[in-house]
């Protein structure tokens, strides 16, 4: 049985959901910031047809986003996480097999799909996501998961498709891959991609066609599976399982500078607290805290110091408190006064499943009174909001937090902030 693939990017996924809450930005050039207000790390078609780049620092193009009217928004990473959440559950009902890729992209298996026209398809699943989450999606169909990617690259491309690109039974597939660069296959990074080049390999059909053998040797299995998957034969599966993460960080800049002790435990208290809850979520405990802090180093004329230091706990354990106890006893030891710190973070490593846990004979723990606090933490706070309960270590007003000056509401995840109808 031949496999099927189909490949769903939501479309300036960023700048989409910010249209989805405010009509006015339709057909209006908007612009995503990243932390605290620095560059620009989401755009709408229009903005990127007035030549705002990628990852610009955003004082570089303000006088451009001024003169064009150009809207611009803090990230609000509450309100993207939570309509990604939605755009995978509908399409999650389009069939059994389902891989989630990213906040904006997942693969879906159509082997199991008893359609015969799967353009339609698709284009039935483009307007089911668009009526019930606002969010425009674009879909590429092919053999296998490389090819249905660089059909969904070509949909972006030409507003004739309307969307949807099936190349699962394309008779032209040769000339559709001579029109692709080598650097926008799927996998093919610009290391590999460089070494490609100087080989006059310089299009996704060259690559194609180049021996097998000479693909293993310079780039491994994995490269001989792009290779093979551009000549439709299938060696990436859908992936299903959501695998745990072997590391967690949570960092930030601040959102000016901090040069007291005091300030910077509460920061790295809320980190901690924002990690130790990813890995409670995948059913996790870590044995490792690693702690940093760092000055601006793009500030060459002020005084530098970065530094970071790991503690390796005596058990295992995702309990709050115990984390933030050992992080802060870190911080303390990395911490050098007279200088201006601009961002601190934490790393969990080590990380095990909750169920093996190793107990440390010479130390009384009770464990089942943890777990059952942080139950109740974790329970209160998904139901009544983020930090309903916190830990008093994390402080109340956190004035070091990162700047959101342009940040609109969490419209779908705070009371507060839902949307007013006024009628």
């Amino acid at each position: 049985m031949t496999n099927i693939y189909a490949h769903i990017d939501c479309n300036n996924f960023y700048a989409s959901c910010e249209r989805v809450f405010d009509p006015k930005l339709r057909g209006k050039p908007v612009v995503i910031l990243s932390n605290n207000d620095g560059c620009i790390v989401a755009r709408s078609q229009e903005a990127k047809a007035l030549g705002i780049g990628m990852g610009v620092p955003y004082f570089k193009v303000r006088d451009v986003i001024e003169k064009n009217n150009v809207f611009v928004y803090s990230s609000n990473y509450t309100l993207y996480g939570d309509l990604s959440a939605r755009v995978m559950n509908i399409l999650s009902g389009f069939t059994p097999e389902i891989e989630y890729y990213s906040i904006d992209e997942a693969f879906l298996s159509f082997d199991k799909i008893n359609e015969r026209d799967l353009t339609s398809y698709a284009s039935k699943i483009r307007r089911t996501v668009l009526k019930n989450t606002g969010i425009p999606v674009s879909i590429g169909i092919a053999k296998t998961k490389t090819l249905a990617k660089l059909a969904n690259e070509f949909v972006k491309k030409n507003p004739k498709l309307n969307g949807v690109f099936d190349i699962s039974n394309f008779n032209r597939m040769d000339r559709l891959l001579q029109q692709v660069p080598i650097h926008d296959v799927w996998g093919i990074g610009s290391a590999y991609a460089k070494e490609l080049m100087k080989n006059k390999i310089l299009s996704a059909y060259d690559f194609k066609c180049i021996d097998e053998k000479w693909v293993k040797k310079k780039m491994g299995v994995v490269g001989l599976r792009k290779c093979l998957e551009l000549r439709e034969t299938t060696c990436i599966e859908i992936d299903q399982l959501v695998k745990p993460k072997k590391g967690i960080m949570s960092s930030r800049s601040f959102g000016r500078y901090v040069t007291e002790l005091p300030e910077i435990e509460e920061a790295v208290s809320q980190y901690v607290t924002r990690a130790s809850e990813k890995l409670r979520m995948q059913n996790s405990i870590c044995r490792s805290v690693y702690v940093f802090i760092q000055t601006n180093h793009h500030k060459l004329h002020e005084k530098q110091y970065a530094m970071g230091k790991t503690i390796t706990l005596e058990e295992p354990t995702a309990f709050t408190p115990e984390l933030i106890k050992n992080a802060l006893f870190v911080l303390k030891i990395i911490f050098r006064s007279g200088y201006k710190y601009i961002k601190a973070g934490v790393y969990l490593s080590n990380i095990v499943p909750e169920n093996d846990i190793q107990l440390n004979a010479f130390r009384e723990t009770d464990h089942n009174k943890n777990i059952s606090v942080m139950k109740a933490v974790d329970g209160m706070n998904c139901v009544w909001g983020r930090d309903t309960v916190k830990f008093a270590s994390s402080g109340i007003e956190q004035d070091w937090k990162m700047k959101m000056c342009f940040r609109s509401n969490r419209y779908t995840t705070n009371w507060n902030e839902i949307v007013v109808v006024r009628v």
